[in-house]
């Protein structure tokens, strides 16, 4: 699955993942490859991107939208910076 992470001043991540988890406003979720359609509302917490079934990289999001169509996932968000 192709992830999109983008805030209004950049593109902070791009490529193919295994998955995403993401702080949904009504509690998280995961998307992985092959999801159903969706658009969903992120509110402020950890994004989980999963790179394979072993490695990941953490985000810490500030809410935002999720769309996901054809097998890509497109984050969209108010602001974003890495976890170490």
């Amino acid at each position: 699955m192709l992830l999109e992470v983008l805030t209004p001043e950049r593109k902070l991540f791009t490529g193919e993942v295994y998955g995403v988890q993401l702080p949904g406003i009504d509690g998280s979720f995961e998307v992985l490859n092959r999801h159903a359609p969706l658009i969903a509302a992120l509110g402020k917490g950890k994004m989980k991107v999963l790179k394979d079934k072993v490695q990941a990289e953490y985000f810490q999001i500030e809410g935002g939208f999720v769309e996901v169509l054809r097998n890509k996932a497109t984050v969209l968000v108010e602001g974003a910076s890495l976890i170490s």
